[in-house]
């Protein structure tokens, strides 16, 4: 069984903000597998489907960001999933826009997100799919004004296109051993 996360904020105002990559990625993810997000349990959105007998849970948690963990733990005690067999799909500040990063596991980097998901799982030992959101333009700007903005012009189109690739790695990981889908996806900018 795997289980794949995509992190963001509930509420329609988060919709298409940099924060809510994971949301976008788990969309496309969901309609490319004509499934839809049909049931809402265990403090996140569900959509499931079997793939060569073995069953792909795709959430999207209904709490905020910084609660994440909760649903993800939930998920993974009910239905006895390994970390290494649960994919969390989020956004990256230290990468630019656009660029994809894929890791077997690793620190939080500072993403509320992750530190709640690294909180109820009690290790940091699970894959992440990271999209580039890039810093914010200027150094003044806060932090949480630039994750919370949605995107515009070209930033607007590298990302539709990072979104889309990332759906495809999280498609490859599935059959695939997860160093084959970092080499084949990571450090890719969309152009």
């Amino acid at each position: 069984m795997k289980l794949i996360v995509g992190l963001g904020n509930i509420g329609k105002e988060y919709n298409n903000t940099r924060h809510n990559i994971g949301f976008m990625v788990a969309d496309v993810f969901v309609a490319k597998h004509n499934i839809t997000f049909n049931k809402t349990e265990k403090n996140a959105e569900m959509a499931e489907f079997r793939l060569n007998g073995e069953k792909i849970i795709i959430i999207k948690p209904t709490t905020y960001m910084n609660e994440s963990g909760l649903a993800v733990g939930e998920y993974a005690r009910f239905y006895n999933i390994d970390t290494k067999d649960i994919a969390v799909v989020q956004d990256d500040m230290d990468l630019p826009v656009g660029f994809i990063r894929i890791r077997k596991n690793g620190s939080s980097g500072g993403h509320n997100g992750i530190k709640s998901i690294q909180n109820h799982l009690g290790t940091d030992q699970f894959p992440r799919f990271k999209i580039g959101i890039g810093h914010p333009p200027h150094e003044q700007q806060i932090v949480i004004d630039h994750v919370l903005h949605k995107f515009q012009g070209d930033d607007k189109t590298l990302i539709e296109k990072a979104v889309q690739t990332m759906a495809e790695a999280v498609d490859n990981w599935l059959t695939q051993d997860i160093e084959q889908v970092m080499n084949k996806f990571n450090s890719k900018k969309q152009k």
